[in-house]
């Protein structure tokens, strides 16, 4: 049986996300729920990549939980911003 490193795990998790990613922006129609699921894989792995490999797994809960709240208001904004944007 083979055993991975933690952070071997979380990059095929990444390139996962990341092909989940690349899927969801090209066969999900352009609009608010379609940029969600793509901003929303973009915050799972921005999540992923600051707990494992910025080491804030091993921090204090309120660490991650400000960490946390950061990247999903960078999402959240990132939403708005498109949602509201005028198509020219």
């Amino acid at each position: 049986m083979i055993v991975r490193h933690p952070l071997e795990i979380t990059q095929i998790v990444l390139i996962g996300l990341a092909i989940a990613t690349l899927l969801a922006s090209r066969n999900l129609p352009s609009g608010p729920f379609g940029d969600a699921v793509v901003l929303g894989l973009a915050a799972l792995k921005g999540r992923r990549i600051l707990l494992d490999f910025l080491g804030l797994r091993a921090a204090p809960a309120i660490w991650r939980g400000l960490v946390l709240t950061w990247v999903l208001s960078v999402a959240a904004f990132a939403w708005i911003a498109s949602a509201i944007a005028v198509p020219t």
